[in-house]
């Protein structure tokens, strides 16, 4: 146990699970988008409200950053996590906003199925942060996060060999090519974020 003359700031991890969590509840209503549960602009809307929330946990975090004393792992290393989860809902949102722009109501069973992983990656880094003050007993989460994101690429190839199977019209494929990038960004993303994690692990074992 290494011995600290000055504690360090534990309000970073509370931050932490609340950025996670609004990433998680992004994905969700993503899903319900997708899947036709919810009106796409209402579910845009909401999921609007989520990308505000991470951009003001971001702001938030990195504020804590500047005035912290002692933080509770390098500083470097806070900035990754903080920028990568808000570039995971970034990335969610774009989805949203690419299919009110498209005025999509009927998905791809492909893109259906990666809002499913999605959500499940999503809800797998949520643990895997939950788990960040401790510094240990992460690998399960690690191993769900790097099945997802693999299950995510296998699924994004099989779309796009879909779309040019020759079954669309050029502005299907454009559109559902773009929305579906979009999506697969997000599941990289999130393994990006548990790579980060994983990192700081490492760093502090």
């Amino acid at each position: 146990m290494r011995f600290r003359l000055i504690p360090r700031d534990e309000s970073f991890f509370p931050l932490f699970d609340e950025a996670a969590t609004n990433l998680a509840e992004c994905a969700g209503l993503l899903r319900d988008v997708i899947v036709g549960l919810g009106d796409s602009r209402a579910g845009h809307a909401r999921i609007n409200e989520c990308e505000r929330r991470g951009d003001e946990l971001t702001q938030t975090i990195l504020r804590r950053l500047d005035q912290s004393f002692v933080a509770p792992f390098d500083r470097e290393d806070i900035h990754a996590l903080t920028e990568q989860i808000d570039d995971v809902v970034d990335d969610i949102h774009a989805v949203s906003e690419l299919m009110v722009l498209h005025d999509v109501d009927e998905p791809l069973p492909e893109v259906r199925e990666l809002a499913d992983v999605l959500v499940k990656a999503a809800d797998a880094v949520t643990g895997l942060i939950g788990k960040l003050s401790r510094l240990r007993g992460i690998e399960a989460d690690l191993q769900a996060v790097d099945r997802f994101e693999s299950e995510g690429d296998h699924i994004y190839r099989r779309c796009v060999a879909h779309l040019f199977s020759g079954d669309f019209n050029a502005f299907d494929v454009l559109r559902w090519k773009g929305i579906v990038e979009a999506i697969e960004s997000a599941i990289n993303g999130i393994e990006k974020v548990s790579d980060v994690v994983a990192a700081i692990v490492i760093k502090h074992a």
